[in-house]
């Protein structure tokens, strides 16, 4: 049953995730990368990774995606005009996806690594000693970005007040 639901939730994700990239309404692409997070969050639950799964639903989304939607409102986004797809670009995303894929299936069949029966381990002390010894540096200029960005969202969406 595990190996059904993981092939659902994948295939929802997948789905979900092209949907956002080819709707052209943006209200329509937010909902649908709401759909691709909750899919994942899915994903993480079956790997017994239940904190993982609850982040991922609360601060992806239920924030990011809040204020991804009211930057969208607040834009006042119209629907995208259709322009002509380039053939060089369209040429090289596919071979460059080819690529990848190509790459993928070949480390995954020439692959000696055993594979473990073990579910993953997804609890929070193992992710809080990870974070706050080896990455330390990594989560402060995280911090730091998200910080510089919401000064900055700020600077942009302020009123010239004449």
């Amino acid at each position: 049953m595990q190996d059904i639901l993981f092939y659902i939730f994948a295939a929802l994700t997948l789905l979900c995730g092209a949907l956002v990239i080819l709707n052209r309404n943006p209200v329509n692409s937010a909902m649908f990368l709401v759909l691709t997070i909750i899919c994942m969050s899915a994903l993480f639950v079956l790997l017994h990774a239940f904190f993982l799964a609850a982040v991922q639903v609360l601060v992806y989304a239920g924030a990011v995606i809040v204020l991804f939607v009211f930057v969208i409102m607040l834009l006042d986004l119209k629907e995208e005009q259709r322009r002509a797809i380039k053939k060089l670009g369209a040429g090289a995303g596919l071979a460059s996806v080819l690529a990848i894929g190509y790459v993928f299936w070949h480390s995954l069949t020439h692959s000696n690594l055993p594979v473990s029966p073990t579910p993953a381990v997804g609890g929070t002390l193992e992710l809080g000693r990870l974070l706050f010894t080896n990455y330390t540096l990594p989560f402060e200029i995280l911090s730091v970005l998200l910080l510089v960005a919401m000064v900055g969202v700020i600077l942009l969406s302020k009123k010239d007040l004449k």
